[in-house]
């Protein structure tokens, strides 16, 4: 369904994304994960043309998105959608639930005798009532708010949704409650979606498949639970490390890497590998080669050449 090849977004000298390539195929869910800052949130912005990109070409459904005229981007925006990961900050404070669902139908020029049955339907689906439809935002909880989030995404019928880190301003129980809908709306509705995260748990639970990113880039991509079972890059490997397990015997018997030193910034991303400067196994001649992505077995891809 989406190919993404070379795509790159600089803010000036800032190397934000910086060569990403993936695909997604129709029907499943790419995690994508990495440090704050690594360039997750910018990727999946410029994907759906919130950014506009710096280079690269992004594909969806056959259709070179990079291309597409302002006219024709009202129609490949009905058929992709984002959930923004701040629930306080995404909702217009002086507009209604209902009115927050209904305006995307507005804008795509869906009949209006159909909004007000769509909105009630779509405040169903994501388990909140008709009866709420005319409060506005602050009178609902921050789990409440992302639900009205999730039916706007939902109010065109798009194909695929780009979720930017939709739980990270929720508590776990809430977060948990709105991944499983994510999950149930996926069966139902046969959605696709790019779920870009932090939390390395919850990307196990929902996704098919993982990218990690350092630095605007990708390091390691492969299936879930190859990933999680043998993980190649030493970045991946410090990430997966840090997860936190309930048991106490199994938490002190596992080996916790602690990576050193300060993490780069965009306008200052070392040559070579860009990991080379907190990697514990690093050698000379990690500063200088070219740290592409390489096909290691079982569709695990990984640009370490030492992995």
């Amino acid at each position: 369904m989406l190919e993404v090849h070379g795509l790159k977004k600089y803010f000036g000298s800032a190397r934000a994304v910086d060569g990403v390539s993936f695909s997604v195929a129709k029907g499943e869910t790419l995690g994508l994960v990495g440090e704050s800052g690594c360039g997750k949130t910018t990727t999946g912005r410029t994907i759906i043309r919130l950014y506009e990109p710096t280079a690269g070409k992004i594909i969806f459904g056959g259709q070179d998105v990079t291309s597409l005229t302002p006219g024709e981007m009202l129609t490949f925006r009905k058929r992709m959608q984002m959930i923004f990961q701040d629930p306080y900050a995404s909702l217009n404070p002086r507009m209604t639930a209902g009115d927050i669902v209904r305006e995307p139908m507005i804008i795509h020029g869906i009949p209006k005798d159909e909004h007000t049955d769509r909105v009630n339907h779509l405040l169903r689906l994501v388990g909140l009532n008709s009866e709420q439809s005319g409060r506005y935002p602050h009178e609902f909880s921050g789990g409440q708010r992302q639900r009205i989030g999730i039916a706007r995404a939902l109010a065109v019928e798009p194909e695929m949704i780009i979720c930017d880190e939709p739980i990270s301003a929720l508590d776990v129980s809430i977060g948990a409650q709105i991944v499983n809908m994510l999950e149930d709306l996926q069966k139902s509705l046969g959605l696709t979606y790019i779920f870009i995260a932090h939390d390395l748990s919850m990307v196990r639970h929902i996704s098919s498949r993982v990218a990690v990113m350092y630095l605007g880039r990708i390091v390691e991509l492969a299936g879930t639970e190859e990933l999680y079972r043998n993980p190649k890059h030493p970045y991946t490997v410090s990430l997966l490390s840090s997860i936190p397990i309930p048991d106490p015997e199994k938490s002190d018997a596992r080996k916790h890497i602690t990576l050193t030193g300060e993490i780069p910034g965009a306008l200052n991303v070392p040559s070579g590998c860009s990991f080379h400067t907190r990697c514990p196994n690093a050698k000379p001649e990690c500063r200088t080669l070219d740290a592409v992505l390489r096909d290691t077995g079982n569709n695990h891809l990984c640009s370490c050449p030492y992995a």
